[in-house]
């Protein structure tokens, strides 16, 4: 065996053993099945950019010590951007969401901040080559990146701008990225019958939370809140006085009462936060 395959095969165990331990880390059982097949077939200093390469950890960026890729492969977020701190998110909390979402094979799914289409990729394979992806990225640079990352993946579509502005494809999951003050009403009617909807709910200041949305009917929706969790802001997804009445929601620490989300009518005494044009309610939805 040459030098060349060694390396392949030493960097390919890396990343099936990485792969297997986060998907396991989330609660998934006997070897992480399809989630764990499409995190171990994505190499992901594809998407990050030549090493050494920065870690993002609590006392700000360390770097690795060298270029070799096996750094990669453990539950750290990476600096793709480390002066924006625009990062390659930590992957357990991404995998969490994934096994939360449950992409299956041939749905559609919309990614809003694909960044440079790392977790894309992943979706990309779990909807298989009878699904479609479109990814969505309003940092030019960063999204002619993910264009060249992705180019392999004939089933993806990476669109240069705004994923919080229309039209969107009618879609069966709805990833987001970023930190958003409320579910955009283009997000919702993207979404088909069944589509789900995932996206970091996040207040004016501290973390906000994951809130998975799920379209029942015609215009009834389940809700759910899950982990604490911080974001970069969502461009175009933001509204300052929505912001503030979730810091004093975030507060109360009872995200265990959500049940649904409406929109289109009044809040009533079921009320946990009041956005504009929705809110979220400790009642089920039908």
């Amino acid at each position: 065996m040459n030098e060349v395959s060694d390396s392949m095969e030493h960097l390919e165990a890396h990343r099936t053993f990485f792969a297997r331990l986060i998907t396991a880390s989330v609660g998934i059982p006997g070897g992480g099945g399809r989630l764990a097949e499409a995190f171990a077939a994505t190499p992901r200093e594809r998407f990050v950019g030549p090493g050494p390469w920065r870690v993002f950890t609590a006392a700000g960026y360390i770097e690795t010590p060298s270029d070799d890729p096996a750094f990669l492969y453990q539950d750290i977020t990476v600096a793709v951007e480390a002066e924006g701190q625009i990062n390659n998110g930590q992957p357990t909390l991404h995998a969490l969401c994934l096994m939360t979402l449950n992409v299956k094979e041939g749905e559609t799914v919309v990614h809003v901040g694909a960044g440079t289409g790392y977790y894309t990729a992943v979706l990309a394979r779990l909807a298989g080559p009878s699904g479609a992806v479109h990814g969505y990225e309003i940092e030019e640079r960063l999204a002619q990146r993910a264009a060249g990352n992705l180019a392999d993946l004939p089933n993806v579509t990476i669109h240069s701008r705004s994923g919080s502005e229309g039209p969107l494809p009618g879609c069966d999951v709805l990833y987001v990225s970023a930190g958003a003050t409320g579910p955009l009403d283009v997000w919702l009617d993207a979404l088909r019958p069944g589509g789900r909807l995932l996206f970091p709910l996040t207040p004016a200041q501290g973390a906000g939370s994951l809130l998975l949305v799920t379209r029942t009917a015609e215009d009834l929706f389940s809700a759910r809140f899950m982990g604490r969790v911080l974001f970069i802001p969502c461009v175009g997804a933001r509204d300052d006085e929505t912001a503030q009445k979730l810091t004093e929601a975030f507060k109360r620490d009872d995200l265990k009462n959500v049940q649904s989300l409406r929109r289109g009518t009044s809040p009533d005494e079921t009320c946990w936060c009041p956005g504009n044009g929705w809110w979220l309610s400790t009642s089920p939805a039908a």
